[in-house]
């Protein structure tokens, strides 16, 4: 029988207790094993002290390799911005900045009559004046043939000298001008920067060479005076210049000659009032030299308006104490100036600084009528 911890089918080889003799020296008891302790050791541990790790550490930054390269594009497209912002700043052909409006400079010069001023029809008159080919009204204000600038085309020259042209016809030929009605016409047509001289020439006009309301347009006091034909004859030129990159330069030069007579109960000691009673029923001719340069920007191209730059007036016959500044006041058919003429100026007189400018009438600039009316 076998033994009760040996297996059923007996020891092997048939040896009585199997083989425990020959392994019973090894065999360490339950009390060696439980003291027994194990230790099993890294992998760093066993390759020892001196070995070189075969993946190197990473850094915290050099883990943040695709925010670097988003740090760097981001920096890239800030320099490029600020180098185009540079480059157009420092470009030489830039937009000029816009100049502020100039204000108007003006000269009115009343010129005397030598004689008696003529009178007669309006129609004798002008037939027999130097005004009888002259164009009637805004028919005689012609555009001239253009040429294109160097930075201007033909269409903005045609522009510019359009503007110019209505400016001439508003404040030279509109009957309302003339006699003292509205003004808003002529005032719609101006550089918004010259508005405030503008309106300050009208309701207090000074011979200041700034503030003349005539330097502006051509009007008549209406106590003294009507228009005896509202056919105003015109004769003139215009022409353009590019006075720079963003303006041109438009100079006017026209003779304007009207037909007036003296206003109903117009008041004998009125301001620059002549020598002699008016002939009755007679009309006269009042002949007005006008030359205006004109400065139009692109942006005033664009607004239909202009710059009044300079603006210089001769008319008559007035006397030379007619004060113009305001209105015109021309002597009638049958007046003369009298010793209201020019005098001469002393340029050693230091009494008076600015006197004021006075010139003569030729008699050639006179009319010569078939029928005088007397």
């Amino acid at each position: 029988m076998t033994g009760p911890g040996d297996p059923p089918e007996g020891t092997p080889n048939g040896a009585p207790g199997g083989g425990e003799d020959e392994y019973r020296s090894v065999v360490f008891d339950e009390s060696f094993v439980r003291a027994a302790r194990l230790q099993e050791f890294s992998a760093d541990e066993r390759l020892g002290e001196h070995h070189s790790p075969a993946v190197k550490t990473r850094h915290a930054w050099m883990r943040l390799g695709g925010s670097r390269q988003a740090v760097l594009l981001v920096l890239l497209i800030v320099l490029a911005f600020g180098t185009a912002v540079y480059m157009g700043v420092r470009h030489p052909y830039k937009t000029p900045e816009t100049v502020r409006a100039q204000p108007l400079r003006s000269a009115v010069v009343p010129l005397a009559p030598a004689g008696e001023v003529p009178g007669a029809k309006p129609g004798d008159l002008f037939a027999h004046s130097p005004a009888a080919d002259y164009r009637i009204g805004a028919a005689g204000v012609n555009l001239p043939a253009v040429t294109r600038t160097e930075h201007f085309s033909d269409g903005q020259i045609v522009a510019a000298l359009t503007v110019a042209k209505d400016y001439l016809v508003r404040s030279s030929l509109d009957p309302a001008t003339l006699t003292g009605g509205s003004v808003r016409p002529v005032r719609l047509l101006l550089d918004t920067g010259q508005l405030d001289q503008f309106d300050r020439s009208l309701a207090r006009p000074d011979d200041n060479g700034h503030d003349a309301a005539t330097g502006w347009l051509i009007r008549f006091d209406p106590r003294q005076t009507r228009l005896a034909d509202r056919n105003v004859r015109v004769n003139g030129t215009l022409s353009a210049s590019e006075l720079s990159p963003d303006a041109l330069d438009v100079s006017a030069d026209y003779t304007f000659v009207y037909a007036v007579r003296p206003a109903p109960a117009a008041p004998d000691d009125a301001p620059g009032q002549g020598v002699g009673k008016p002939t009755p029923g007679a009309a006269s001719l009042v002949t007005v030299r006008r030359e205006v340069h004109f400065r139009l920007s692109r942006e005033n191209l664009n607004d239909h308006r202009l710059e009044v730059v300079q603006s210089s007036l001769q008319a008559g016959p007035l006397a030379c104490s007619s004060r113009p500044a305001d209105a015109l006041r021309p002597l009638f058919a049958g007046q003369h100036a009298g010793k209201d003429r020019p005098r001469g100026t002393d340029p050693y007189a230091r009494d008076r600084a600015n006197p004021s400018l006075c010139g003569e009438l030729a008699p050639s600039a006179q009319p010569k009528p078939s029928h005088p009316l007397r």
